[in-house]
């Protein structure tokens, strides 16, 4: 039997395990998916948007291939940490697959980023999702919000800022999360990017949502926009991938001669376009008070370069998302430069060898890119790896009885199956007892209670 521990429940981690007990070279693999956290799927949980309900119905998938007879989910195991050595690790398995994501965000690099009411999108996508690690949010007179970026990050929050408490009390959003957001008195967001709207980051559906929201308003400057070339000349557009070109007709149709307030709209998203952030600027008690950005335009070479013409926008909130990195995960080397773990086609490399038995999958492999499907082929080159190396990794020897043993023994508490199970049903009945559905429990102790561990 090969034994193969997964590091991360999420996408290419369950695609991984998938891949692995499926193939038909090897017979008799058995594989261990570990997570840091009590609760599996990683991002589909913890980082898509809850009013996205059928992204987050992929759960589904991933459940079946948890629920497999060779796959065993141990939640509520941190490996890298004194319990858990990488290296200990790899002597209860044949094999490591580390999908263990990219879990910083990148920082604007710009004066007064550390003002009080400036955060990445990512901890706030946190905290509305019931990650257990989220610093709570206070959107006490907070009226006015910028968020910059102009991926489908940038878009969800923007969305949930703007959408309305109940359009989202049938989601499994925490409780006191959507209490903040129905006590909120934001009336106006703006989304900024950098660069034109040709060269948004978005998907089309994405977009489109903005447009759609109850009681709010939507905008975009018809003169920024105009300094797309591809926005200006129907023909450059040609060019563009189809998205491209359908989120320049999306946007075509909300375009405005000057910005308007919200009219009778509850609340109004503005797009803006060719804005690059230089200073967050602030009040007397040391919180922002707007951010300072220079007119950018078309370099003609895809880029933008700034004009040295500023504007300030009004904001209590800034919202940065633009761009995710890996973390160092102690044991395993790391690009610092690439957040990523070096590799040849999964294989961990180590001073630029091959490391046996060591190897990556996600976003810890390739950086941030592509959508959750991404992440199935990207598993299935380093399964690949994995089982040419098949034959050297057996005769390593294998591991002295159940790994599971090993982990108990290390005074580790893993929540198998079963635990997760009860805590899905935790979940149901704290819904029901708030006139909810299912609603999400935020923290590690009422995780860990719900799962038998208290």
């Amino acid at each position: 039997m090969l034994r193969v521990a997964v590091v991360g429940s999420g996408p290419s981690g369950v695609y991984a395990a998938q891949t692995l007990v499926q193939q038909g070279e090897v017979p008799g693999v058995r594989v261990d998916v570990l997570d840091r956290l009590p609760a599996p799927y990683g991002l589909v949980r913890y980082g898509v948007a809850p009013d996205h309900e059928k992204i987050k119905s992929l759960t589904g998938n991933l459940r079946s291939v948890l629920e497999d007879d060779r796959i065993r989910f141990l939640g509520n195991v941190e490996v890298g940490g004194e319990s858990l050595s990488t290296a200990r690790l790899l002597e209860l398995y044949h094999a490591v697959v580390y999908c263990v994501g990219a879990a910083r965000d990148r920082t604007l690099g710009i004066p007064g980023e550390e003002l009080a009411g400036v955060h990445s999108a990512t901890a706030f996508v946190s905290w509305y999702s019931g990650h257990p690690d989220a610093t709570p949010f206070d959107l006490a007179g907070v009226r006015s919000a910028v968020v910059i970026g102009a991926g489908n990050v940038a878009v969800d929050v923007t969305r949930i800022l703007a959408r309305g408490a109940p359009e989202l009390e049938p989601t499994d959003m925490p409780h006191a999360a959507l209490g903040v957001l129905a006590a909120s008195e934001l009336r106006e967001v703006s989304m900024v990017a950098r660069r034109g709207p040709s060269q948004g980051r978005f998907t089309t559906k994405e977009l489109r949502e903005l447009g759609t929201l109850p009681g709010v308003g939507i905008g975009v400057l018809a003169a920024e926009a105009a300094l797309d070339p591809a926005y200006a000349d129907p023909g450059a557009a040609a060019a563009l991938p189809a998205v491209a070109r359908r989120n320049l007709e999306v946007i075509r149709g909300w375009a405005q001669a000057e910005p308007g307030d919200a009219g009778e709209a509850e609340r109004r998203i503005t797009l803006r376009f060719h804005l690059r952030p230089v200073e967050v600027l602030g009040g007397p008690e040391g919180r922002v008070r707007a951010v300072r950005f220079e007119r950018t335009a078309p370099d003609g070479r895809g880029g933008v370069s700034g004009t040295g013409t500023y504007e300030d926008i009004e904001a209590q909130l800034v919202l940065r998302s633009v761009g995710y990195l890996g973390v160092p995960l102690p044991g395993l080397p790391f690009d610092a430069s690439r957040g990523t773990v070096p590799h040849a086609a999964g294989r961990v490399l180590r001073d630029g060898r091959t490391s046996p038995g060591e190897y990556v999958a996600g976003w810890i492999k390739r950086g941030p890119t592509g959508v959750i499907g991404t992440n199935r082929p990207c598993a299935k080159e380093t399964v690949s790896s994995l089982l040419q190396d098949a034959g050297a990794l057996a005769a390593r020897g294998g591991p002295a009885g159940d790994p599971l043993d090993a982990l108990r023994a290390a005074g580790l508490r893993p929540v198998e199956w079963p635990g997760w199970l009860a805590i899905e049903s935790a979940e149901e009945r704290l819904g029901h007892s708030l006139g909810r559905r299912s609603v999400k429990i935020p923290d590690w102790a009422g995780l860990r209670d719900a799962a038998g561990l208290a």
